[in-house]
């Protein structure tokens, strides 16, 4: 059975509307960053996450053409809705509503998010980076896809001597196999893990994860699904990242 009928892949303000509800049903708090053409951007706080518990933050959606992150992540919030009303959570379920509806990498004023999370003036980034300042993290998971992957993969930024990435990639290995290559993006990769102990300087922007890192998340992970597989495989996919890492991470 589908877990998602493709003409809704691109509909943002239903995918709102399931958050909201969720949010309802576990008892998180949604609020809205700022509202970009009419859509909200909107987070989720936990009860415990409200409370001041170090939190598991988890996003998607800041590239709008990847859609699999972003209803991999609701998905998997539906899933473990128990989990969300007794756990401590940050969400940030789809940071370019814009995008998404136009189905672009690009947010509504044509930028990539995704190198602008150090810029307090942002339009976006600026309220997002309000919201976090301040908040406890365990750990971050950041969900994204790669129209240029040949399997599933993950960045993994963490200064422990040991990586969790593979442990969490194998589990995720049924529904997708781990992208074969010894390069992606320039970085060297074994078994679909790219692992990071120091901050890359060379990039032109700030990415998401990286400035979670800067600010004391103590390991972040990117995980990537191949946007050119079937729509529902890279769902579960992502589901199954989500399990695999909140279960890891959390033993850490």
């Amino acid at each position: 059975m589908k877990l998602l009928p493709h003409h809704r892949a691109h509909d943002a303000r239903h995918l709102i509307q399931r958050w909201r509800m969720l949010a309802r049903e576990t008892g998180c708090k949604v609020r809205t960053l700022c509202t970009v053409d009419g859509l909200p951007v909107i987070v989720i706080e936990s009860a415990a996450a409200q409370s001041g518990a170090p939190a598991a933050y988890l996003s998607s959606g800041v590239h709008g053409d990847e859609p699999g992150s972003a209803w991999g992540l609701l998905m998997w919030a539906e899933k473990h809705a128990r989990e969300l009303k007794s756990g401590s959570f940050l969400i940030a379920p789809c940071l370019n509503p814009v995008g998404l509806t136009l189905n672009t990498r690009a947010d509504h004023r044509g930028i990539d998010i995704n190198r602008r999370f150090h810029d307090a003036e942002d339009a976006i980034c600026g309220p997002w980076q309000r919201w976090i300042t301040g908040k406890a993290m365990r750990f971050g998971l950041c969900l994204h896809e790669d129209y240029d992957a040949q399997g599933i993969y993950l960045y993994e930024l963490n200064h422990a001597r040991q990586t969790k990435g593979h442990d969490v990639i194998d589990k995720c290995s049924r529904v997708i196999a781990p992208d074969p290559r010894t390069n992606i993006d320039g970085q060297r990769a074994r078994g679909g893990v790219i692992r990071r102990r120091t901050m890359p300087t060379h990039l032109p922007g700030m990415p998401e994860a990286i400035e979670l890192h800067v600010r004391g998340c103590p390991v972040t992970m990117t995980f990537e699904t191949p946007s050119e597989f079937d729509l529902d495989r890279r769902v579960r996919a992502q589901v199954r990242f989500i399990e695999a890492a909140v279960e890891a991470l959390g033993e850490s």
